[in-house]
């Protein structure tokens, strides 16, 4: 069941939010990648493009599992275990509203002419890690 992403939590999603992303590969091994994070709701959302492995994974395994510093406060960190779904629906604005949060670009400069770019929802079913002051976040 889905679960609410706290306010503390989303203020540090909506900054530039680095997370590393775990999907698991045909035999079940985890594979491990950094990707720009965004959140909708109480969904995290990243953008990738059709052909790597993070979405071939996603499509054949849902789980997701996805870790999550504060960059301002390095010893605050979040982990979002979840079920993602990949969609094509709105991934071309999405990858140039990230590129605007973490480069300070209006396009995305590293697109190339025939990619079709994803994007990536994650249900969160639990978040663990540790909030400001060594707390939990929920």
């Amino acid at each position: 069941m889905p679960v609410k992403i706290p306010q503390s939590l989303r203020t540090i999603l909506e900054d530039k939010a680095y997370g590393h992303v775990v999907t698991f590969n045909v035999q079940g091994k985890p594979e491990l990648t950094m990707v720009w994070i965004d959140v909708e709701g109480d969904e995290l959302l990243f953008n990738t493009s059709e052909g790597r492995r993070k979405p071939e994974n996603i499509r054949r395994d849902p789980r997701v599992i996805v870790s999550v510093q504060d960059r301002n406060n390095p010893q605050a960190y979040a982990v979002f275990h979840g079920k993602g779904l990949v969609t094509d629906a709105g991934a071309d604005a999405h990858i140039d509203k990230l590129a605007k949060r973490f480069l300070g670009a209006d396009k995305y400069p590293f697109r190339q002419p025939t990619e079709k770019r994803l994007i990536v929802r994650i249900s969160v079913d639990r978040i663990s890690g540790m909030g400001p002051d060594y707390k939990n976040w929920t």
